[in-house]
């Protein structure tokens, strides 16, 4: 499991994240999203030393990155409070202020992890895991939410982009109050994943101009629907007892599923929504 977690974590840092802070469309950004190669590619070699200094030191450059992501949105937050008063653009804000906001938490259990040591009673095992749950999870999911918020203009894209957020935030609660939290944190979640999934088929597929976008969206909508019933299982089962997948199985499936078919294939789509010029170009 530990080399597929690598890969994952390694596809979080060097491709999710500097795709997706260029969909955020944040012009502030841009100096961050150009010095990431320099906090992520180090990030990444210690995934693959063993723990102890040397490691912890690599992850410490990443966590620095992922610092100045939390401290953009901090700052960003003070600059610009309206953006949160406002009922129509406080979802798509909250949103991105999450996503910029969970690879700090994902870089604190990297570093903790590659030392050897646990935090607040979490051993090294879930440590490991919450990793790529908060650049999947986290950022990524919340990005997307964002995202589609901003396109699809209504209630439930409005939803989406809360209850992302919102359902994040009360998993890693959950890691301290209980597994209930956590459970709660999941159906949240779950609800604003499947949100995100019923509007990027419904609305944000039929807006691709190619059939390789439109296949990337169905994708990424289709992932969603299977992924996040696993997490409801897991989550279920650790509440309650009821039997439910172990991590491992958790981190093949559910994990890899969120990697590739959804975040993958999300920020891949954005960027020829984006693009669209671009794209017919090189097609022509």
């Amino acid at each position: 499991m530990s080399v597929l977690v690598g890969l994952t974590v390694m596809l979080g840092m060097l491709v999710i994240v500097p795709a997706g802070l260029l969909l955020a469309d944040v012009p502030e950004l841009g100096r961050i999203r150009r010095l990431w190669p320099a906090f992520a590619l180090p990030g990444a070699v210690s995934l693959w030393l063993p723990r102890g200094l040397p490691a912890t030191l690599l992850a410490l450059c990443y966590a620095l990155g992922a610092a100045l992501l939390a401290l953009h949105a901090l700052h960003r937050l003070a600059r610009h409070p309206a953006a949160l008063r406002s009922s129509r653009t406080a979802p798509a804000e909250v949103a991105l202020l999450t996503a910029l906001v969970t690879p700090s938490i994902a870089a604190t259990a990297l570093v903790t992890e590659r030392s050897g040591h646990s935090l607040f009673g979490f051993g090294l095992g879930i440590l490991a895991l919450t990793v790529p749950h908060f650049h999947f999870a986290g950022f990524a999911a919340a990005l997307v939410s964002g995202l589609v918020c901003r396109l699809v203009d209504s209630t439930a894209g409005r939803f989406a982009a809360l209850s992302v957020p919102l359902g994040t935030l009360l998993v890693l609660i959950g890691y301290f109050v209980g597994d209930r939290t956590e459970l709660a944190g999941a159906v949240v979640l779950t609800a604003g994943m499947w949100t995100v999934a019923l509007l990027t088929w419904r609305t944000v597929r039929p807006a691709g101009r190619d059939r390789a976008t439109r296949l990337l969206l169905a994708t990424s909508a289709a992932v969603l629907a299977v992924t996040m019933v696993l997490a409801l299982s897991w989550a279920l089962g650790e509440a309650t007892g009821l039997p439910h997948p172990t991590l491992t199985w958790m981190a093949a499936t559910h994990g890899v599923g969120n990697a590739l078919g959804f975040a993958l294939c999300s920020v891949l789509a954005w960027r020829r929504l984006r693009a669209p010029a671009d794209h017919e170009g090189r097609t022509a």
